[in-house]
Formats: C-alpha cells, sequence, structure tokens
C-alpha cells in the first residue's frame, strides 16, 4: 500500500498505533502522519526514553520535533531504570489529551501493556532476583519448577528458564502466584478495536541493508562524539547502556575495537535484534494490520 493510500484510511480522531522492527521506517511514518492529519507522536521504544542516546537510538531530531508533537522521548536521565509500567503510567495523561495519539516504536512489551492491560506486580527485590540468578546458573531450573504450583507449571513456558524464573521471583516477592497475578489485570488503556493498529513487515535482506547504511549515518552525524559524551559515566549495568551500539563504541574508544570492528559488530547486533523483534510481532500482532514497509 502506498504512504497516501494508508494515510487516507487514518481519519483525524481515532488513535494510531505503529509497530515494527528497527530501521523499517516508523518514526518518518508517523511524523508524516502528524503533519497531513494532526497528532501527537508518542514514543513506544524502551530505549529512545534515556536522554543520553539521541542519535544512537535513532530518536527523532531536533528538526523532526520541530515539526510535530513529540512526546516520551529522551526524558529519563541514563542511570535511571524505566519499567513498561512508569510507561503506562506517563502514557496515560497524554490519553486524555486533546490531541490523536501516534504511538510508535519497536518495543513490543509497551503495545501489549497498551491493548491489552498490565498485571500490577510490585517490584522484586534485588536480593529475591540475585538469588535466582544464581540457582540457575547451577542448573536448577528443576528446583524453581518443584516451588511452583500447578497451574503456574501448567501455563508457563517450562522449558524457558526466563519464564520459570520470573515466575518463581513473583512467587517469593510477593507470595502470589504470576498467574494469579494476571487474573487481576486491569482492562487496557487503549484497546486494539479503538485504534488502527498498523505493523510494520519486511524483507530480511531490505531491512539489512537498511541497518547497515542506518548505522554508517549515525557516525557521520555524530555517533562516536555522543559515545565520548557518555564515556565517562557509562555503566554497562544501565538499563540505557544497551541502546545498540553503544557497548561497540565505548569498547572503540577503550581501545579494544578498531572504529570498523565497532562498526561490524553494532550491525550485527542490530540484525540480531531486528530478528528478535520480528519473530516477536509475528507471533503477537496478528490482529494488527499489516504494512510492507519497503512500499510505503
Amino acid at each position: 500500500m502506498a504512504r497516501n493510500s494508508l494515510l487516507s484510511t487514518l481519519g483525524k480522531t481515532r488513535p494510531v498505533l505503529i509497530a515494527g522492527a528497527t530501521a523499517s521506517g516508523k518514526s518518518a511514518l508517523a511524523l508524516d502522519i502528524a503533519a497531513q492529519l494532526g497528532g501527537v507522536i508518542v514514543n513506544a521504544d524502551a530505549l529512545q526514553v534515556f536522554s543520553g542516546w539521541r542519535i544512537l537510538t535513532a530518536r527523532p531530531s531536533v528538526e523532526e520535533e520541530s515539526r510535530a508533537p513529540h512526546a516520551l522521548y529522551g526524558h529519563v536521565p541514563n542511570p535511571e531504570s524505566y519499567s513498561v509500567g512508569d510507561w503506562l503510567r506517563d502514557i496515560g495523561s497524554i490519553l486524555g489529551g486533546d490531541k490523536r495519539p501516534i504511538i510508535v516504536g519497536g518495543t513490543g512489551l509497551y503495545f501489549r501493556a497498551l491493548t491489552e492491560g498490565l498485571a500490577d506486580i510490585p517490584p522484586i527485590p534485588a536480593d529475591i532476583r540475585a538469588h535466582s540468578a544464581h540457582i540457575l546458573s547451577r542448573g536448577g531450573l528443576q528446583r524453581m519448577l518443584e516451588d511452583l504450583d500447578a497451574e503456574t507449571r501448567a501455563k508457563i513456558d517450562v522449558q524457558n528458564p526466563m519464564r520459570v524464573a520470573r515466575a518463581w521471583e513473583v512467587l517469593q516477592g510477593t507470595g502470589q502466584s504470576i498467574v494469579s497475578w494476571h487474573a487481576q489485570t486491569p482492562p487496557p488503556l487503549l484497546p486494539l478495536a479503538a485504534c488502527h493498529a498498523l505493523h510494520l513487515t519486511s524483507p530480511v535482506d531490505w531491512l539489512n541493508d537498511r541497518l547497515k547504511r542506518r548505522f554508517d549515518i549515525m557516525i557521520a552525524q555524530g555517533a562516536l562524539e555522543e559515545a565520548r559524551s557518555n564515556y565517562e559515566s557509562w555503566n554497562p549495568k544501565w538499563q540505557s547502556s544497551q541502546a545498540i551500539g553503544a557497548p561497540e563504541l565505548i569498547a572503540h574508544l577503550d581501545g579494544y575495537f578498531s572504529l570498523d570492528d565497532a562498526k561490524t559488530h553494532a550491525v550485527t547486533a542490530s540484525r540480531q535484534f531486528a530478528k528478535r523483534q520480528r519473530t516477536w510481532f509475528r507471533k503477537r500482532m496478528v490482529a494488527w494490520q499489516a504494512v510492507a514497509a519497503e512500499r510505503l
């Protein structure tokens, strides 16, 4: 579907959701919608919320932000953590505003929480999470499973250590099973039926080529200088440090990689990340309208 044909179906009032893999053209589409039909562009990318990484996370540029209202971009300092629950709370006030929200990003869990609801599970204490990691490191998956109730074991992927560990941590930290918490999930803030929900799909080769060219563009735009500005405060344990390309450029500044090697590793990481996104969206977004990104 051509871009103008797609825009003609969206109207001017109904919320628009745009999901897709990194570099698939989501932000450009959102900006066109806002410019032609009005609305506020709202970030649904877990790394674009951080203040220190504009270029490497492909946040809209200052010029792009001047062309339409934007929200929830770069508002979280690098050292802080930011959860799905935090994002859901932040977007609540925007949904009640006077501008049509155009919610765009690549973090599937944000969209799932928004359109399906989110169980209000309290934060799990750090010592329980550390103990969970210790048990897993010693091959204790079966021990964790034995601690769970039969209903939870029947509903989670018992072959997935991370799913089992999460269920175990929730039980230990709250005294209540994760299944019980999910049963108490409140109604969604924005049901899927109330939105234009667009899933940008793309051929692997087309997207991989864009990822390679995009990282070259990022370097030309100052990504290495951005890494230098974050170098003194760099902490690999921070959530913000998961920005694709950040560990590689920091490693270059530390002398471990040449710049060419850093670029190669970053592009590989980008492609692996995009693959995970495509798999997640393909399984979870069957009710969304698929839009061929390469045809827009």
